[in-house]
């Protein structure tokens, strides 16, 4: 797995030290740097990185701005957030940041190489499910390429999160069926079903500026009030 690049970004040295350590026992090429400045430099040069695992409290700039940053810029590496913090409010933080998965510390090792081991499969999942390998889905006039992480529509692209397309992905397998905030906590953001957030609700925002001819009148993808959101398909 060596041709498995990560990134650390971590100012703790003793810990960021730990951390190298033990993904290098699995096989991972590993490097660290320890402020977002830095984070943000290296991951602006290639070759690309395959995960970033990104501590909240950096110096200069924290965590949650560079995960905005990157987002912003184009860049969707899978990042896997780690900090002291672990209130609800604080996991949601992260994941409307833009970050794919949260740890608070401490953490045991087993679960953390876990979480690392997960966001890599899903990344491939994305990128290699059954649509990717037969084409690209056709919503409407939209394609939606799950491979590139892309929705393609009047010839403009919009580049999606690993989020993003786990949650379109969950709502085209089940077309034309109700699935719930809850439902989409547990199997897309892995937070428990009563969680107090919006997040959901704003990544479907995001998905209908995508999808919909008018986002303010969706007809793809559908609210029912008080039950959750279903995908009408053509």
């Amino acid at each position: 797995m060596a041709d498995v690049r990560l990134l650390v970004v971590e100012d703790e040295e003793h810990l960021a030290t730990g951390i190298r350590f033990n993904l290098e026992l699995e096989g991972y090429a590993v490097e660290v740097v320890g402020d977002g400045k830095a984070a943000m430099r290296r991951l602006a040069e290639p070759p690309a990185f395959d995960l970033v695992i990104l501590d909240v409290m950096l110096p200069g700039l924290d965590g949650f701005a560079v995960c905005r940053k990157l987002r912003a810029a184009g860049n969707f590496v899978p990042i896997l957030m780690l900090t002291a913090k672990s209130l609800p409010e604080d996991v949601v933080s992260g994941l409307e940041a833009g970050a794919d998965d949260y740890l608070a510390k401490p953490f045991e090792l087993e679960v953390f190489l876990a979480r690392v081991r997960g966001l890599l499969r899903r990344r491939d999942w994305a990128r290699n499910g059954g649509v990717a390998r037969e084409g690209v889905l056709q919503i409407g006039p939209a394609e939606i390429d799950f491979e590139a992480f892309e929705v393609r529509r009047d010839g403009a692209v919009h580049r999606l999160t690993l989020l993003e397309a786990a949650l379109l992905r969950l709502l085209w397998q089940n077309p034309g069926r109700v699935v719930t905030k809850g439902e989409i906590l547990e199997k897309v953001w892995n937070l428990a079903p009563d969680t107090e957030t919006r997040a959901v609700d704003n990544f479907i925002v995001r998905l209908r500026r995508y999808l919909e001819d008018d986002p303010k009148e969706p007809k793809r993808i559908v609210t029912v009030r008080g039950a959750g959101w279903k995908l009408v398909p053509d």
